[in-house]
């Protein structure tokens, strides 16, 4: 019996490896989806609705995995990582986007300050938005899998001071989530924009180290910044902020063409529903915040119009320093027929 036992051992050990090498060989596609907000975040839940209905769709063709809350990593970095290899999905804001592909840059504007969403729509859904798509996709050999989902309307939030009219934005120290665009616009409106990336705000706050932030409602609520220290909102529309669905482009290349189209009729099949609940998400904010003690003040549209042209008139500057291209600015102007 004692003579049998290294045999047997031996075919143990066999057994495992060829489970083992089976399981490899069987092993299906990893599709890891990195988003920066927290689980409670009204565009990490669409996300999830997304890579949800993707496990029941593609489950026996790819292993679809959510990380929420910059687990994998911050979007600031996250066009890097997918170019690395270290991630096949993220829905980074525009805002981070454009500082690898500069014409995104155009939706940060002063022409679009204080503007409709439905303005917005107009562009980024039409011809405009789709050549701006494929611009991505060829320089960042990134696949845009979808329509851009919405944050919403991003304002002025502070903390000890009151911003009643823009002409208090002078001076203050304001975090804004990137994009250069947004720095240059707080400049234009007499603020010190600070770069904060999200997971290092609530330190910031603490340290009395800004005095306002440019975010949006539904943002300050999912994260409880209103127990940080958040006393009032200048609702100014400064920029509509929204999301692009990004996937590597040699994950993309590998997957079947039927795969391939079912991850972009997933995504966009919940496009509207994801804008609206962005829009419901951000009202419920706006009243929860309110209750809580935080001050709204909406300045009137003659102010806005009149700031909006007046920094219009650096908009060329803004321009030429983010490298847009200016004949995408002047078909917007046409296609809109607005000012």
């Amino acid at each position: 019996m004692i003579k049998n036992v290294p045999s047997l051992c031996i075919a143990c050990l066999f057994l495992i490896l060829f489970t083992q090498s089976t399981s490899l060989a069987t092993a299906l596609p990893l599709m890891r989806i990195s988003v920066e907000n927290t689980d409670t975040h009204v565009q990490t839940k669409m996300v999830k609705l997304f890579a949800t209905e993707l496990r029941e769709r593609l489950g026996d063709k790819l292993e679809v995995q959510l990380y929420a809350n910059a687990r994998l990593f911050r979007d600031k970095d996250i066009i890097q990582a997918l170019s690395q290899g270290k991630t096949e999905m993220a829905v980074p804001g525009t805002w981070h986007v454009m500082n690898y592909e500069a014409n995104i840059g155009v939706f940060l504007l002063p022409f679009f300050y204080g503007r409709d969403p439905q303005i917005n729509y107009q562009v980024v859904d039409g011809s405009i938005g789709r050549a701006i798509n494929k611009q991505i996709e060829d320089k960042l050999q990134i696949k845009v899998v979808g329509r851009w989902i919405d944050l919403g309307h991003a304002h002025l939030f502070s903390m000890s001071k009151k911003i009643g009219h823009h002409e208090d934005i002078q001076g203050l120290r304001v975090r804004v989530a990137g994009g250069v665009a947004n720095e240059y616009r707080i400049k234009a409106m007499g603020g010190i924009p600070m770069t904060v990336p999200w997971p290092d705000l609530p330190v910031y706050m603490e340290q009395g180290r800004i005095d306002a932030i440019l975010t949006s409602y539904e943002t300050v609520h999912s994260a409880n910044l209103d127990k940080k220290g958040i006393r009032y909102v200048f609702e100014d529309k400064e920029y509509f902020a929204q999301y692009i669905p990004l996937i590597r482009g040699s994950f993309w290349s590998k997957l079947s063409p039927e795969s391939q189209e079912i991850i972009i009729e997933t995504w966009n099949k919940h496009v509207k529903y994801a804008r609206n609940q962005a829009s419901i998400a951000q009202e419920e904010a706006k009243t929860a915040l309110i209750k809580s003690g935080v001050e709204v003040v909406i300045p009137d549209e003659s102010q806005v119009t009149t700031w909006r042209t007046t920094m219009s008139a650096v908009q060329d500057d803004f321009i030429k320093k983010l490298k847009i291209d200016p004949n995408i600015l002047s078909d917007i102007i046409d296609e809109c027929q607005c000012q």
